[in-house]
């Protein structure tokens, strides 16, 4: 399938390869279909791609890169939605705003991307606890594998 991407502009996709967010993202409850695109040549970012408009793209990122002891517990709801039955088919992401220069960019921390990578099913799930900031600074953490 060809699809026209906001960053990339027109690339080939896999359709089995769409994840399908049955209530869309906040602000945008009627998106419900998004692809994740890779960036060549690097591994710290990739794209969430709305299927339906090809302006509407996100940045995210792995959260463990930036801030290694993120946790959470998923209620039984995101479980039962996501239809998850193995925590090994679960992806952790969140939403990144770059900045220039990098190092000043931020990630949202208090509402992650999650998805059954099996089941092709995403949700961005609001952690009600204040424990985590909305807009986490990349600089005040180091980037995995460097203490």
């Amino acid at each position: 399938m060809l699809l026209t991407t906001k960053y990339l502009g027109d690339i080939e996709i896999n359709e089995e390869k769409i994840i399908h967010f049955q209530s869309g993202l906040p602000g945008f409850t009627e998106e419900n279909q998004f692809i994740i695109i890779d960036l060549p040549e690097n591994d710290l970012i990739k794209i969430l791609q709305s299927v339906i408009t090809p302006d509407l793209a996100f940045i995210i990122t792995n959260p463990h890169y930036f801030h290694k002891h993120y946790e959470f517990t998923l209620d039984e709801s995101t479980i039962e939605t996501l239809e998850i039955k193995d925590e090994n088919d679960v992806a952790v992401f969140s939403i990144m705003t770059l900045k220039d220069p990098f190092k000043d960019s931020t990630i949202n921390l208090q509402a992650p991307i999650i998805i059954n990578s099996r089941q092709r099913l995403g949700k961005q799930y609001v952690i009600n606890e204040s424990k985590y900031a909305m807009r986490f600074s990349i600089s005040s953490s180091s980037v995995k594998g460097s203490d």
